[in-house]
């Protein structure tokens, strides 16, 4: 078990892609990010062991699994690969030693916040300085209606003590804007409230969190009401030890799809990837663009539907994405606007709103990547609107710790006339330890500088 939580400083390398054409072959992508988590921490209040197979071992993941460690659970990983978490039950956690810090891990650190509001216990949370910098009003204000206590030392940031509950108190809290983890970090919450919690939600978010806590034995129901959802759960269950097949990420498997789409001369294939409906914004969009996208093998996997899935190289057009399909798609928005960058037309996305407060402010973030590298956008508090057909490049993209932009705009690179540079890729192992190394296998230009700019 882990006696220390996440520390150390960071140190950027520079990272430099090239235009490149015929990438084939297939890529394996890691186990979804969300699933991870969620399957740690659900183990972790169990009575008993779990078993998780294909955990992603990114940054973010290993911050979540060291905190269930902090928090009492045994936490170790197998010569195979596997996971194995001895949970101590609803309402068993124990009080860390120090601040738990989940460097960059925002679901990780929300969720994690849910699942202890309502023991009584004091945890210190904090994070990187990108974390420190995110919203969490959005989660302290349900958690305190259930009876925690949060104090901030700047408010509505981290770093953050949570004294949880003594006496919590079951709630109905409607979202005030679409987020599963708000979602998740209430019905956490709920599994040790007496009674029962509710959330209700005008626009469908991720379901992850529902389809994990039923498969761990919780009494959770959803139901449609109107244009409304309400998801319940039962507080005091007890949950089953569960043995967790993680399936791959689709919000990893869209920069090898892209990079299909856009470079000349190109087919990849990425297996196993997850098909949650909730999950699958992206994949719609490119094909509504044009790309050439083949989904086979439809199966099961751990509840959730997963397929394997080929993009070819092909030509695209411009679109407007409706501002519901944002939900399903978040994270992809990033390496979306690459392909935008690439389409004949104009790209128009709304509903932007939850990018502005992601890992950096992604719209900005994305926005002056693409300018930088002499393409032509346009943005609003909550839109983004591209100018595709040609990408001079030549351009360095300004991370701000965001995983996601960096791998974007790697990909952005591939397509580019002239090199795209990247400021930082050590941030990429937040989510996709392995991306920069399969790119390359593929028969990607990309080169991985030294620490000089």
């Amino acid at each position: 078990m882990w006696q220390t939580i996440l520390a150390g400083s960071h140190r950027s390398i520079p990272l430099r892609a090239r235009r490149s054409s015929g990438l084939r072959g297939r890529f394996a992508v890691p186990g979804d990010k969300s699933i991870s988590h969620r399957a740690l921490m659900l183990s972790a209040v169990c009575v008993g062991k779990s078993t998780i197979t294909g955990l992603l071992e990114s940054e973010d993941v290993i911050a979540t699994a060291k905190a269930m460690a902090a928090l009492g659970a045994y936490v170790e990983r197998a010569q195979d690969g596997r996971w194995h978490v001895h949970g101590l039950g609803v309402g068993g956690l124990a009080e860390p030693e120090i601040p738990i810090d989940f460097g960059n891990a925002g679901t990780g650190v929300r969720l994690c916040a849910g699942l202890v509001a309502s023991t009584p216990i004091k945890v210190g949370l904090t994070g990187d300085a990108s974390l420190r910098s995110r919203p969490m009003n959005r989660i302290i204000t349900p958690l305190e209606k259930i009876g925690a206590r949060v104090d901030c030392e700047t408010p509505g940031r981290l770093p953050m003590t949570l004294h949880g509950a003594r006496q919590p108190v079951p709630i109905t809290y409607r979202l005030p804007v679409p987020s599963a983890q708000v979602k998740s970090a209430v019905l956490l919450a709920g599994l040790n409230t007496p009674g029962t919690t509710t959330v209700i939600e005008t626009v469908p978010t991720r379901d992850h969190s529902e389809r994990m806590l039923a498969a761990f034995g919780a009494e959770i129901t959803s139901e449609l009401n109107g244009d409304e959802r309400h998801i319940s759960i039962t507080g005091h269950t007890e949950l089953t030890p569960t043995d967790v097949s993680v399936p791959a990420d689709p919000s990893s498997a869209a920069f090898a799809l892209v990079t299909a789409l856009v470079c000349k001369d190109s087919e990849i294939t990425v297996e196993n990837v997850m098909l949650n409906p909730t999950r699958t914004g992206l994949i719609e969009t490119l094909r509504e663009m044009g790309g050439d996208i083949e989904i086979a093998g439809r199966r099961m996997s751990g509840g959730e539907e997963v397929a394997d899935i080929t993009a070819r190289t092909s030509a695209l057009t411009g679109v407007n994405v409706p501002a519901e399909r944002a939900p399903s798609m978040i994270d992809e928005y990033p390496v979306l606007a690459v392909a935008a960058a690439v389409a004949d037309g104009t790209t128009h996305m709304a509903g932007l709103d939850e990018l502005r407060v992601k890992e950096s402010d992604r719209l900005a973030a994305v926005a002056a990547g693409l300018e930088a590298n002499g393409v032509k956008v346009r943005t609003g508090d909550n839109w983004l609107e591209v100018d595709g057909g040609k990408v001079p490049g030549g351009g360095l993209v300004k991370t701000h710790l965001d995983h996601r932009v960096a791998m974007s705009f790697t990909v952005l690179g591939l397509v580019a006339d002239a090199p795209t540079a990247i400021d930082d890729s050590t941030i990429i192992a937040t989510s996709f330890p392995e991306f920069t190394g399969q790119m390359q296998e593929l028969g990607a230009s990309i080169e991985v500088l030294s620490n000089r700019t």
